[in-house]
């Protein structure tokens, strides 16, 4: 079998190997997230699917550029990446996973996908994030580093050997503030929808998004949702049920290559 070779673009980043041909998953980390973080999904897909992880600028080996504190802003930038993909390899299915910030941005790639007249992705997971047009009035970004480092244990979305160590959070404090200005200054436009089906995935205990605030979703596309609730999962579910959401990802993504096939 030979892999995908690795993406020189400084905002990709391919953690396994992949088929020639394999569905293309890119991924979207969440508020103060770097690509790292879909390591594991990368790992565990592979090589039935060629995982790509986002890496925003201002963290880990991005740490000297500056930060974007705009959801479009990034959008832009990820979608010039994503076309210039697209372009070398049209016939290789799409699909875009985000969790929390990253479904907001993931949401709005797609449309600036839609509105190039580019592939659009075959299906866009929405994870831990109400719907673009419900918004509440947080203003984490505003708080104290003490406010926001007692947001990011509320979440359990840092590990506490982390959260514990002074050092590192002062380092990554910078790029969560920046990211909770980003999303919680995002608008969607009034009626903003795209063509493409949404998989929403939620934990039942979320503080961030209520079930209502997830079934939303369907007033955002054309192509209808499927609601996916963990039972007792918060904000970062996933962490916590690994093999759950990959099922849900390979029964959706490889779906195309028992089409192909």
């Amino acid at each position: 079998m030979s892999s995908r070779p690795a993406t020189d673009s400084v905002w990709l980043r391919r953690y396994g190997d992949a088929r020639p041909g394999a569905p293309r998953l890119v991924c979207f980390p969440h508020a103060g997230g770097s690509a790292s973080f879909y390591f594991p999904v990368a790992q565990a897909l592979a090589p039935d699917v060629d995982v790509l992880a986002v890496q925003y600028p201002g963290r880990q080996d991005r740490r000297a550029e500056p930060l974007i504190d705009s959801v479009a802003v990034l959008a832009d930038r990820i979608f010039s990446e994503l076309a210039a993909l697209l372009s070398a390899e049209p016939d290789v299915p799409l699909y875009l996973f985000g969790h929390s910030m990253g479904a907001t941005v993931a949401f709005e790639v797609t449309r600036r996908l839609q509105d190039a007249a580019l592939p659009g992705p075959v299906r866009l997971f929405a994870s831990a994030r109400r719907a673009p047009s419900r918004t509440r009035a947080d203003r984490v970004h505003t708080r104290d580093d003490d406010g926001l480092i007692q947001e990011l244990r509320r979440l359990s979305g840092t590990d506490a050997r982390v959260l514990g160590n002074e050092e590192i959070m002062r380092m990554a404090i910078p790029s969560i503030r920046n990211d909770y200005r980003a999303v919680e200054t995002y608008r969607a436009e009034p009626g903003t929808r795209i063509d493409t089906p949404v998989s929403v995935l939620v934990g039942d205990n979320d503080p961030t998004t209520t079930l209502a605030e997830a079934r939303a979703w369907e007033e955002h596309t054309t192509a209808g949702i499927e609601l996916r609730v963990f039972p007792g999962g918060g904000h970062f579910y996933l962490a916590d049920r690994p093999e759950e959401v990959l099922d849900v990802i390979r029964e959706r993504v490889l779906v195309s290559v028992v089409g192909a096939g």
